[in-house]
Formats: C-alpha cells, structure tokens, sequence
C-alpha cells in the first residue's frame, strides 16, 4: 500500500506540474456546485494565460503599405494659431514624432501622411454661411476676383509645416466644396437632396484650377477633390459643415481636369473617398455607386485610370460598416474581391474613419470616450481593412478636437479643464487617448514600403473567431531585414504568444504595449513566452534573417 501511494502521489505532482507549466501561475478556486471544464488538480485552466503559436509567414507577401494618416480638419484654424508653441509642439509630436523618451518609449504615433483642407470660403462668410458652428467653417486661398491670398488658413499652414519638419512621408490636400462664388447658392453645402455638384455650369474647370494651384503651392504629394459625394449636406438652408453632392460622371470630369493641370509635377488626384465602402462595389441606382468599376473600368464612360496623375488606388471611409464582426469581414472581402476583378493592380485606401454614430449599441461617439475598449474597437477596424480588405493607406479624421465626442486622436480642453468648445479658440489643456496610442501601434511602426506578410494562429484560421478572440499581423521591411508583427487582444485575459517563422528566422526582441495604463510601453520579450496582456494592442518588433 505504501509503494501505490507513492505512485498516485507522482501521478499527481506531474500532472499539478503539467497544468501549471501550461497556464503560468496557479490558481485555486472552489467550483460551485457540479463539475467545471475549468477545474483540474485545483487549478482554474480556463482563467490563466492562454497559450497561443503564431507562425509569421515571410515568405507569402501581401499589399506594400504606403502610409498612415490623420486630417486638420477644422479645429487646426484656431489651435494652430495659439500663441503658445510649447503647446502646439506638444500635439505636433503627439501625432508626427518618430523619437523615443529615455526607456525607448515613443513620443507620438508617427504620422506618414497629413491631410490639409483646401477651404471653400465659409469662414469669410461668417454667420451669412449658414453653417452653424464656426469651428466647421473654412477660409479660402481663392478670392472671386481671381487673386490668390496665402496668408489664409494660417493655422492650417502652421501644421502642415509641423508635419513636414518631423518627417512625415505624404501630404495630402482635400476639397469639400467649391468655393462659394463658384457654388449655384453661394454657399459651401449644398442644402437639397439632389445628387449632383453645388457648382455653377462651366465653373468645373476653374474649380479644378483652383485645387490644382494650391497643391502645387504648398508642393502636395496627392489632391482629393471631392469628399463622400453619396451624402446630403445640408438641410435646406443650413448646415453643420462644407460638402457637396456629386456624380460619378462630375467626379470624373473635375479629377480628370485637376490631373491634366498637375501635369509636369508628381502631384496625383486621389478617388473617390467614398461615404460608406460598398459603394465603391454597388448601390449605382443614382449614378454615386459602383465606383471602382466606374472609375477603372476602361469600358467606363468615366474611367480615368489612364490619366498620369491620377494615382492607380481608389478610396473609402470605413463608417457604417463596421459591425457586427460578420458584416466587418463580408464587405471587406466583397470589396477586396470586386478589387481585384477589375483590376488586380488597383490598390485600395481607408481614407477617413472615427467613431461615429451608434455602432451596434457598443459604441458611441457621443460623449466623448478616451478609454482603452474604444482603442481596441480602432484597432479592431484597422486590423480588418488591412488583413481582409488588404489597403495600403489607412486615415483617420479629426486629428485634434476640443468636442465632447469621440472621433478624434488628440483632445483640447478648456484652460480650465472643462469640456467648452468656444473656450479653446486661444488655449487650452492637450490631452491624449486610447484612439491615438492603438492607432499609432500600426502607424509608428509601420513605415511606408514596408509589405503584410501572411500570420496564422494555431488552430484558427477563422477571421470571425480572431475578430473576438486575437488579431494579428505582421510586416517586414525587405531592406534592411525589419519584421513588425500587431497583436490586438480584445479579451479579458492575458495571453501567451510563441512566434514562429517561415521563409526565414524570426528575432524579436522590443514590445510596445498600449493597454489601460499603458501607451506604446517599450519592454524586451523573447520569441517563445510574448505577454500580451488582457484588452491590449501589443507591436513587436525586430529582425529576420
């Protein structure tokens, strides 16, 4: 009897020490009534850090990444223009810095592309324009004699200068109306539930003029003439905010005429920022669908694809198409597929996103939300538009923002800490969020040029699954041997990674961790025992050979 007790004794260790080695730290818990999966020897197996392989496939490369962005819209007009440059430096580095603190820790999320708002003139118009807020209203460079003012959108300016001293890669210029003496109402909105432009007959080519001259002035990489022509703007005689209706056929013709008078520079027009994704693959019933076939179908009446300064990507926002996890994945690969058959060679840009509305009852724009589950829900959106609709550009919208809402990166206060929109014309607190920091584990590290790389987890290849569970992906600068893997953990758990690679050895090394205490966080980590903590956006980084 003695010697069976020693065997049912060992028999026990090595299995305590099994489920131990497996889960990290034991945890004893009393089950409740009736047996529990979890239980074993006493140890709770289904509460400790779950184990997870995750091969890096080098070798399968996917779209080449061109650039991550952000637009000044609108607030810059003011915030640009305070009189303290400590503060302005402050959120020109939350957004565009690539250095690092003492520990390594990055200063900002590093920015590659900065949208500018070319302004159509609302702003001169004051309350006469009938856009309710004046932070929404934008100046314009274009007087209707004809002469240029470069002096206007001086807080604008300041930015976009900001952006190019910190190095980022791409500036973009973006229209949302004509300028009003050139709209049918002499306003910057259209105010009707028509579909074409709010623009004069035979004005279209001095609009594209326009737009053409101020980005050849401040040297813009890349012109978005026109902005989610699929909206109403307006209602009636009012409005929150610039825009226009537009055709597929007046999109067409004004990006056609813009890219003939960017002839000579390398400057290139950018569609179709599309209001909601699927119209880029269908909804044509009012000639504002279907855009990818309209636009770089060469049997389209529209097709601009062979215009030299139009750039060979088309573009979209990610709004209203984000939940639930089905939908997220359906239409990206709807679109992706719609992609390729048109034009294998075609790539596709997330130009605007934030959140936005009610989504599925999770999640809000209104009030205002900095905290780390409205993080993870950017990253969520961000991981899906770059692993199943596979873009190459991916922008946000508001950049900075003194509004109680959530859709910007960076947040202004008032002096006094409030949440007060008149009082942040001149000053005021500078405060960051979760949005920032989860959308800057992609952009901060993620550089243009840089190629997607396929992952697979161990036993899920399920991209429902991952949406709930873990989202990863990986990039690789060919180069100089860089490898960038994100890892989005939307659970409340810790997990525990194992790296893997083939086509090459992987040698990770610096991980930076956004979570509720922590922003982008710089540790060490070894291939084989990854912490990725509970409700975390984790990047890694380091090299292959």
């Amino acid at each position: 009897m003695k010697k069976n007790r020693s065997v049912r004794m060992l028999l026990y260790i090595t299995a305590f020490a099994l489920a131990a080695s497996f889960c990290g730290k034991g945890k004893t818990t009393d089950p409740g009534p009736g047996p529990s999966p979890c239980i074993y020897l006493g140890i709770d197996t289904c509460n400790q850090s779950a184990r997870n392989t995750i091969t890096i496939q080098l070798g399968n490369t996917r779209q080449t990444i061109h650039s991550f962005g952000a637009s000044d819209c609108w607030t810059t007009k003011y915030i640009g223009a305070w009189a303290n440059v400590q503060k302005k430096n402050q959120i020109a580095d939350l957004l565009f810095s690539t250095d690092t603190t003492a520990d390594g820790t990055p200063k900002g999320i590093g920015l590659s592309l900065w949208r500018f708002n070319i302004g159509a003139g609302s702003f001169e118009q004051g309350t006469a324009s009938n856009i309710t807020d004046e932070w929404r209203r934008e100046e314009c460079f274009l007087n209707a004699d004809n002469s240029y003012n470069w002096s206007k959108q001086q807080g604008q300016q300041w930015f976009l200068q900001a952006a190019k001293q910190r190095g980022v890669q791409y500036t973009l210029g973006f229209s949302l109306s004509a300028p009003v003496f050139m709209t049918k109402n002499g306003k910057a909105f259209n105010g009707s539930a028509g579909t074409t432009m709010n623009i004069i007959d035979g004005k279209m080519d001095a609009y594209a003029d326009f737009l053409a001259t101020v980005t050849k002035h401040f040297n813009l990489d890349y012109l978005s003439p026109v902005n989610e022509p699929q909206w109403k703007w307006g209602n009636g005689d009012q409005a929150n905010q610039e825009g226009t209706q537009a055709t597929n056929e007046e999109v067409a013709a004004l990006s056609k005429s813009a890219a003939q008078k960017l002839a000579g520079t390398n400057a290139k027009v950018v569609v179709a920022e599309a209001g909601q994704l699927d119209y880029l693959y269908g909804k044509n019933t009012d000639s504002r669908g279907d855009q990818i076939n309209q636009f770089f179908s060469s049997a389209s009446a529209n097709y601009i694809g062979g215009q030299a300064n139009v750039a060979h990507a088309i573009s979209y926002h990610s709004y209203f198409t984000t939940c639930p996890d089905n939908n997220l994945i359906n239409i990206r690969q709807q679109f992706y597929n719609k992609l390729k058959q048109v034009d294998a060679s075609l790539d596709g840009w997330q130009t605007e996103f934030g959140i936005l509305g009610d989504i599925c009852g999770q999640y809000n724009g209104s009030p205002r939300n900095t905290g780390i589950e409205y993080g993870l829900y950017v990253a969520k959106v961000l991981h899906h538009d770059l692993v199943i609709a596979n873009v190459s550009s991916w922008q946000w919208w508001l950049a900075v923002s003194p509004y109680n809402y959530s859709d910007a990166l960076v947040y202004i206060n008032d002096p006094s800490g409030q949440m007060n929109v008149g009082n942040c014309k001149t000053d005021g607190i500078v405060l960051d969020s979760k949005q920032l920091w989860a959308f800057g584990s992609y952009s901060r590290f993620i550089r243009p040029g840089m190629k997607r790389v396929e992952t697979q987890v161990e036993g899920n290849n399920d991209p429902a699954i991952a949406a709930a569970t873990l989202m990863i992906s990986a990039y690789k600068q060919e180069a100089d041997k860089q490898v960038v893997i994100v890892i989005v953990n939307p659970e409340n758990k810790e997990k525990t990674i194992t790296l893997n690679g083939t086509g090459g050895t992987l040698n990770v090394f610096r991980q930076y961790t956004t979570d509720a205490t922590q922003n982008m966080k710089k540790t060490v980590c070894s291939n084989s025992a990854i912490k990725v903590p509970a409700k975390s956006v984790v990047t890694l980084t380091g090299t292959y050979q």
